[in-house]
């Protein structure tokens, strides 16, 4: 930490003054990943970061991924995972040790840090109050054999359909931070595990938040000569995955911000989750990091 003098300290605090009214009484989406969620110093920073927007009238709700910690888990317990398309597929072992990792430790993980910082976070997933229901998730693949189109059935994967806001409406506004794990039920009550990014793009819509902000491990979209650009409208993004600029796994990570702009969110920024304070450079400074996509 540079020492910086008192008079720039206050003039740091005064110029974040417009920013902050900007964020005054809204409601801010956090998708925080795995790959972002780091060492500890790292999550004690995040939780930091948390805390201060809540000080400042903003209200923050976290949404966690745990991809690495599953991984770790399922190795632990020796239970090996298939995979089709790229994709893990998710049986019922699985989905008992990705539902006490997501929900139970990293969850939990995060509600103590913020804690610790002086917050009051509250852990739930989408399950609670019937928060989050999911239909469960197909994808097709091309046999490479036949070279015949066939349904994948990933198991115990689901894509959000409908968002029940009546459990997060009792804590928004009233001090407490909605730390929030990617689980949904399905229509017949079965558990399913929801893509981090899908689920917090879902809960951002349903909550018409002024801001989505996915943390990952990549400063932001790049254009073809790897330089960040930073900002897009919905236009602009569809034109650069179609030009393959925008590539590999970006595009489920754009195609999440153009769901969450359709569901009723004002803007998605991506940003790297490793860099010190992105949140706050992001909402309170000049600057801001990452891309920016809007309407």
């Amino acid at each position: 930490m540079t020492d910086i003098s008192p008079l720039d300290q206050a003039r740091i605090l005064s110029e974040a003054l417009p920013h902050m009214q900007q964020y005054d009484e809204e409601t801010i989406v956090i998708k925080y990943g795995g790959h972002a969620m780091g060492d500890e110093e790292t999550a004690k920073n995040f939780a930091r970061d948390i805390v201060l927007l809540e000080q400042t009238a903003i209200n923050p709700v976290v949404v966690h991924g745990g991809g690495p910690q599953i991984a770790t888990m399922l190795k632990r317990l020796g239970i090996q995972s298939e995979f089709a398309a790229g994709l893990r597929i998710t049986d019922a072992a699985t989905i008992e040790v990705v539902e006490m990792v997501l929900a139970g430790s990293v969850n939990k993980q995060i509600v103590g840090y913020i804690n610790d910082a002086g917050g009051k976070a509250v852990g739930l997933c989408g399950k609670d109050g019937n928060m989050v229901k999911a239909s469960k998730t197909t994808r097709t693949m091309v046999d490479p054999d036949s070279h015949i189109e066939k349904v994948v059935d990933l198991g115990f994967v689901g894509d959000p359909e409908k968002v029940d806001l009546t459990l997060l409406n009792q804590l928004i506004g009233y001090e407490l931070i909605p730390v929030l794990a990617p689980l949904a039920t399905s229509h017949d009550g079965q558990t399913l595990n929801v893509n981090g990014d899908t689920f917090a793009g879902a809960i951002a819509g349903a909550l018409k938040a002024k801001r989505l902000l996915l943390l990952t491990d990549v400063p932001g979209v790049l254009d073809k000569s790897k330089k960040l650009i930073p900002e897009m409208s919905v236009k602009d993004a569809r034109k650069l995955i179609a030009d393959g600029t925008i590539s590999g796994g970006m595009i489920p990570k754009v195609e999440t911000c153009i769901y969450a702009l359709e569901q009723g969110v004002e803007g998605v920024v991506i940003i790297d989750g490793k860099m010190q304070h992105a949140v706050l450079l992001e909402l309170f400074t000049n600057q801001g990091t990452g891309t920016l996509i809007h309407k």
